[in-house]
């Protein structure tokens, strides 16, 4: 399995061994735009991996800060009385640049920018840029996405 990130048309495809799209999902990456700086809040390009998948068995929904459940599950009162909250939800893919001087290591690297693919509100418009720098995905399309995936699996973003 590889996943395929196209910024200029804010869309994830999931594509088997071979290249060919199984799979195609809405997102939205950085409202920022593209780039690799730590502090940029911009989406990297490039290669990366999933380092690590976050939220195995929890409820569609489940609030995660600094990846771990808060207990609370998003609903939109909650949404309402935290409007400024960045919601991490349901699940996290993890990413790891694997491009050194790139994507990976000192000012670039994706991993300790905290760079995910999470889940988001159904209320937050997807096929727009407008994260803070992760990629966002319906909390549906995020759970059969992560079923099928792996740690290790590449994830490559492009413009």
């Amino acid at each position: 399995m590889k996943i395929n990130i196209h910024i200029s048309t804010q869309q994830l495809e999931l594509c088997d061994d071979k290249n060919r799209v199984l799979r195609r999902y809405a997102v939205s990456s950085s409202e920022k735009g593209v780039g690799e700086l730590f502090g940029s809040f911009c989406t990297p390009r490039g290669k990366h991996i999933i380092r690590a998948k976050i939220g195995t068995g929890q409820p569609e929904n489940t609030v995660f800060v600094r990846r771990r459940p808060t207990g609370e599950i998003y609903t939109p009162e909650l949404g309402a009385q935290f409007p400024a909250r960045d919601w991490m939800l349901t699940r996290i893919l993890w990413l790891s640049g694997s491009e050194v001087g790139f994507n990976r290591l000192g000012k670039c690297d994706t991993m300790r920018r905290y760079i995910y693919i999470h889940g988001t509100p159904d209320s937050v418009p997807l096929g727009i840029p407008d994260s803070h720098g992760c990629i966002r995905m319906r909390n549906a399309d995020l759970v059969e996405l992560f079923e099928q995936v792996t740690a290790g699996t590449e994830v490559e973003i492009v413009e």
